[in-house]
């Protein structure tokens, strides 16, 4: 029997992921968690054969979640549940030291296979996933700095405010900008703002 614990916010996907494994003589439900700490706790007090975790929860997200979990169960097996398929979200959360990651779209139709598969070992992430991160594999990241700027443009504020936010020169601020154009290949501040949004680099 492969015992399973579900971590989501959501209580109405909670409860369709346990409609689709009630059905299932080979896996079980054993607990729940509804943000990040909980699933932590969960795990711990339960050891799961397998852990499907959502990446943005709160409390503490699902990668450091993860993460987390991991550091203290190395052999921990985890599938990420996820409405993004941006590649940085995704590229994390393999390195956070998910063994699968999937989108919440495709749940109903490859959830049940993608759990056997993890517990038999193997690493599941869908064509269309993967093609995103290859396709980005030679891009330039963004630094925490940067990303921490972009965040700040995509709350709408002015250079003025973020230099005053992040203790910086505009000039400092503006260099950043101009790094963060130039990296994501962003024709003005909001199309770079479009773009951290889609590939998860930026969560709004």
């Amino acid at each position: 029997m492969i015992r399973i614990l579900c971590a989501d916010d959501h209580p109405l996907l909670r409860d369709g992921i346990a409609a689709l494994i009630e059905n299932q003589s080979d896996m079980e439900i054993i607990a729940e968690a509804c943000d990040g700490r909980e699933a932590v706790e969960s795990f711990r007090k339960h050891r799961p054969d397998i852990t499907l975790m959502d990446v943005q929860m709160p409390e503490t997200s699902g990668i450091d979640a993860i993460s987390t979990i991991r550091s203290e169960f190395p052999d921990a097996r985890i599938i990420v549940l996820s409405t993004h398929a941006g590649d940085v979200q995704v590229s994390r959360a393999l390195k956070a030291g998910a063994r699968a990651y999937l989108l919440k779209s495709s749940v109903r139709k490859e959830l049940l296979e993608t759990i056997r598969a993890v517990h038999a070992g193997q690493k599941r992430v869908s064509p269309e996933l993967a093609a995103g991160i290859a396709e980005h594999a030679a891009d330039s990241v963004l630094s925490p700095r940067e990303t921490e700027v972009l965040r700040l443009v995509a709350g709408g504020n002015a250079n003025k405010q973020i230099a005053a936010r992040l203790s910086l020169t505009e000039e400092t601020v503006k260099a950043h900008i101009r790094s963060i154009l130039g990296k994501l290949e962003a024709s003005d501040r909001t199309h770079a703002v479009a773009i951290g949004v889609k590939r998860g680099i930026i969560e709004i």
